[in-house]
């Protein structure tokens, strides 16, 4: 299996486990040049692949309900992020804690990432 396979493989798990295509966002031609997960890292949150946004009420009471219903985890979130209590409603809760699992989806493919872009294979 060459570079290009491995890394859509890769894509492919991440756009199952967040709904979000890396592909959608920078080309694989263009991934294919990079030399580190660092640098495929920064390109895509330049181009706000991390940033998801839930909007409508019912939408992100529903992802809260699924995801964190006792809002724990997303207050947490929206603390470490200097948000204000009055800051804070539902989709702004359900925003960030679905953002925060599509950088955790991604980084914990680090390992794979990094050796297939630094392998001159």
């Amino acid at each position: 299996m060459n570079k290009k396979q491995k890394l859509e493989n890769i894509f492919n798990y991440i756009f199952n486990e967040t709904n979000r295509s890396v592909t959608d966002y920078i080309s694989i031609e263009d991934i294919l040049k990079m030399t580190s997960f660092q640098e495929l890292y920064e390109q895509l949150e330049s181009e706000y692949f991390f940033d998801v946004e839930i909007i409508y009420y019912a939408k992100a009471m529903d992802y809260l309900k699924e995801n964190d219903p006792s809002l724990t985890d997303s207050l947490i979130i929206a603390f470490d992020m200097c948000y204000s209590p009055c800051d804070l409603n539902s989709e702004k809760l359900a925003s960030i804690l679905a953002s925060k699992k599509v950088i955790e989806s991604f980084s914990s493919y680090y390992d794979e990432i990094q050796d297939i872009l630094t392998n001159n294979e």
